[in-house]
């Protein structure tokens, strides 16, 4: 097989199974360049694009490999495919194109006509012994299909949006805006099969109006995908971008929100739930204006030990910024990561930058790990009440010394008294004067002066 070309060669349609689609209102990117000079292999792949069956007749008969990859994986029978040029997909099957190879989403020629809705294609691939993708979770009994199964049918991606890291979608499902997970590289990759299904199973255990509501998933059939709420006004981390430094009422009262979400999953029997992934990205609002926890993909179960440690050290690709140092050096862990972390959002929430803002990326767990903590910036009248020794408990460096969240909520209900009692002796001055002004008009309202003297109107 011959070397993989080293660019990119757009084409007119994706992969069914890209985390993007960028085709336009009638399914095509317009038409391709054809550079002046170019490789054979990559001349394949544009005349697959375009169907054009002499030229590739032309290029196999000079010897040409049929089967040559581009940097994604896909072959010129991946693209054909998802043209929907039958007599080219037939050409190249003749020539001894291999009819299942797999792109590094892990779609096949198959999937590809499939989902482009290209029937002619899809009987001549599974005439040459094309098989569709199975599912990993899926079951040969029908009596087996899970409860929470959704008909792929149902589930509407027109005029669709992404959300949230590029994984989740908004869709339509039985005329109800809902969020839909569906991972990137997912065949390509175990541990995403794996992770995903350790999703699947936990969010199934829980309700609690503080976390996200699963609704159902698709895992009889590809691709595969997590249903749950939609939650319109988006994620924390935006709406902090959006309004920075919170008033500390407002921010008790979110952190309340949290907290009370967080608590249900630690104490959550008979297995406690680590989130291990506790940031603003990960919190979203309600309706209300309320907070859900979300996004459980990397979440840990205490079944029997209670400790837990990664597999492989955290690389921090996304974001290591609310991780506690335990995760990032790769210790065993338990419930109190997620205590650090919230100490983080909250100090956020009244500083209204995230934590260690000025630090690159990779620079903050290391931070971390020398028993840094971000600086306290914003007025200390801010901080008071408890709220700061409340986040350095949080944070402590010693995981056991961290309080749970049990009692972060009756610290924070407290601060919360405590706050609502300071505006209401601001308000009192203002209410004594407006209630003087009420009786001094209720007694005297019925005089009226005449003359020097005075009368009744009773």
């Amino acid at each position: 097989m011959e070397a993989k070309a080293a660019g990119r060669f757009t084409l007119g349609r994706q992969s069914s199974l890209a985390p993007e689609k960028e085709e336009g209102s009638d399914g095509d990117a317009g038409e391709l360049e054809m550079p002046e000079v170019i490789e054979p292999t990559i001349r394949l792949m544009y005349l697959a694009n375009e169907g054009d069956l002499e030229g590739i007749e032309e290029l196999l008969e000079s010897g040409t490999n049929v089967n040559f990859t581009d940097i994604d994986g896909r072959t010129a029978l991946h693209v054909a495919a998802c043209q929907g040029h039958a007599d080219v997909v037939d050409l190249l099957l003749r020539s001894g194109a291999e009819v299942d190879p797999k792109d590094r989403w892990g779609s096949t020629p198959l999937v590809d006509a499939i989902y482009y809705k290209n029937h002619d294609v899809i009987k001549l691939l599974e005439k040459h012994g094309a098989k569709p993708l199975m599912a990993p979770m899926r079951v040969q009994n029908a009596r087996d299909v899970p409860e929470y199964e959704i008909d792929p049918k149902e589930v509407d991606f027109t005029n669709s949006i992404e959300i949230t890291k590029g994984t989740y979608r908004v869709a339509l499902w039985q005329g109800t805006r809902v969020a839909v997970k569906q991972p990137e590289d997912f065949f390509s990759d175990e541990d995403k099969v794996r992770a995903f299904m350790d999703e699947l199973a936990l969010l199934q255990k829980v309700r609690h109006p503080n976390v996200v509501q699963f609704l159902g998933a698709v895992t009889q059939s590809n691709p595969m995908m997590i249903v749950t709420e939609y939650l319109p006004k988006g994620d924390l981390r935006a709406y902090l971008r959006r309004k920075g430094a919170l008033k500390p009422a407002l921010a008790v009262k979110l952190a309340l929100d949290i907290a009370r979400g967080m608590n249900y999953l630690h104490e959550h029997t008979p297995e406690a739930i680590i989130h291990r992934d506790l940031e603003p990205s990960n919190i979203l609002r309600d309706d209300t204006g309320h907070l859900k926890v979300a996004d459980f993909g990397v979440s840990k179960v205490l079944k029997v030990a209670k400790t837990v440690k990664e597999d492989r050290p955290v690389t921090c690709q996304d974001s290591c910024r609310y991780v506690a140092p335990e995760v990032y050096l790769n210790e065993e862990y338990d419930t109190k990561v997620d205590v650090f972390s919230f100490s983080l959002i909250l100090q956020e929430m009244i500083e209204g930058l995230p934590p260690f803002s000025t630090k690159q990326e990779n620079e903050v767990p290391k931070a971390y790990a020398a028993n840094e903590r971000p600086p306290f910036t914003a007025p200390l009248k801010l901080y008071s009440y408890g709220i700061k020794e409340l986040i350095e408990e949080c944070w402590h460096g010693n995981p056991t010394k961290r309080p749970t969240f049990r009692q972060i909520i009756d610290q924070l209900s407290s601060i919360r008294k405590q706050l609502a009692q300071r505006r209401q002796w601001k308000v009192k001055p203002l209410v004594c004067f407006h209630n003087l002004e009420a009786m001094f008009k209720k007694d005297y309202s019925s005089l009226s002066w005449r003359n020097g003297s005075s009368r009744s109107t009773n």
